[in-house]
């Protein structure tokens, strides 16, 4: 499924593969200020998700440990400056060539937009979108008070064109750069402006009509919370955006005294590391979640106490399950903390640190590495999961929870 469409994701896969999709099944990454503890500068740890997830080999874990020189990319964008051609262009050559599965570079806007969208907000109508089984694409969820909502569309109305262009036949990420504006520029990252225009043409049954939304700044719906039949409660952690680990810790707090957690990660590919860590300390009285390393230098990354260590866990992973993600997963798969259930997660734990560009552009370069606390490297590897499953994996998963019985 396809999140409201949100904020432009990065190109993890070199720009010719630029991906613009969504919160709920793809990456969040950026540059904010704080992603990890003590280091010099500013840290990311997030990935792009392709349409069909790379999950194998060790030929893929060796490539992912390429890293670009950060000096060699500055002193192309000052040389490419100083003969007047783009600081960007040369950049993005330099960290090409090195190899660097996850660099990438940004202009100014782009930057923009990823801080924004680690903040939590996007610039859109306020839908989710993903393709039916008859290949029609429909919309999947709406966000309450934005403007699909206030429009009336409901879950389920097919989307049948945007801005008198039918969409037939386009792969959901399209569709979610159309409704966002990025259509005719997804792959410079320019998105539509709050206030602007989209009409979109829609089908209720044998009914269709002609909408025109107005986008707006609407907040991320980034952690959800359930509660299930069997009083278990499900928490729905699409992005590791600012507040969501608060969030994860309050909706454990609230849960009824004894009751299981579903904690579902399926198409989480990361975010702010510092909030990945507040989320697992959750679960967890103190310890270690994980440990890194920046530029040879080993550090650590530890859970605050007073976490729920007694109520069972299930944490619900897939192949889009990546980054931070796989750190919350490893530290709670590691330390006993919960059972893993689902398919085995994507395998991206490199951490980027972005460089400042003269032209006002940013390249985000990978400047280490992630481990669990078992000392699990996960680059091109994943996580296995405990209960292995390919269909029917919440099901499984809630089978799995009540079988865990209640915390005392």
């Amino acid at each position: 499924m396809s999140g409201p469409e949100s904020p432009l994701m990065p190109r993890g896969f070199r720009r010719g593969a630029a991906l613009t999709l969504l919160f709920a099944s793809v990456l969040v990454t950026a540059s904010a200020r704080g992603l990890l503890p003590d280091g010099d500068g500013e840290l990311s740890s997030a990935g792009s998700a392709a349409t069909a997830v790379d999950n194998g080999g060790s030929d893929r874990a060796e490539a992912d440990r390429a890293e670009a020189d950060r000096d060699a990319v500055a002193r192309a964008a000052a040389e490419a400056m100083a003969d007047g051609k783009s600081a960007a262009a040369a950049a993005e050559e330099v960290v090409s060539r090195s190899g660097d599965r996850w660099g990438a570079v940004y202009d100014k806007r782009e930057y923009e937009e990823f801080a924004q969208a680690l903040d939590g907000s996007y610039t859109g109508v306020g839908l989710w979108a993903k393709r039916a089984a008859d290949g029609r694409v429909e919309v999947s969820r709406v966000q309450r008070g934005g403007p699909a909502e206030r429009a009336g569309i409901r879950v389920g109305d097919r989307i049948r064109a945007i801005d008198g262009k039918p969409i037939d036949g386009r792969p959901v990420s399209q569709v979610v750069a159309l409704l966002r504006g990025d259509g005719k520029g997804a792959e410079r990252g320019a998105t539509a402006k709050v206030g602007s225009t989209v009409a979109l043409g829609l089908q209720r049954g044998a009914h269709t009509w002609t909408e025109t939304l107005r986008r707006a700044r609407l907040a991320t719906e980034a952690v959800t919370v359930h509660r299930l039949a069997d009083h278990a409660v499900m928490i729905k952690v699409a992005a590791f955006t600012k507040g969501s680990g608060e969030r994860v810790r309050e909706a454990v707090r609230r849960a009824p005294a004894g009751a299981g957690v579903l904690l579902d990660l399926r198409g989480n590919s990361g975010g702010l590391v510092t909030e990945a860590v507040t989320a697992a300390s959750a679960f967890l009285d103190g310890g270690l979640v994980a440990t890194y390393d920046v530029h040879g230098e080993q550090k650590a990354l530890y859970a605050g106490p007073g976490g729920d260590t007694e109520r069972p866990v299930v944490a619900l992973v897939d192949g889009g399950t990546m980054s931070a993600a796989e750190l919350v997963t490893g530290a709670l798969q590691d330390r006993g903390r919960a059972v893993t259930v689902g398919s085995r997660t994507f395998g991206k734990a490199s951490v980027q640190m972005p460089e400042p560009l003269p032209d006002g552009s940013v390249a985000e370069l990978t400047v280490g590495h992630y481990r669990t606390p078992a000392g699990h490297d996960l680059d091109g590897k994943g996580i296995t999961p405990d209960l292995a499953v390919s269909e029917r994996a919440e099901e499984r998963a809630r089978t799995v929870l009540s079988g865990l019985g209640t915390g005392s």
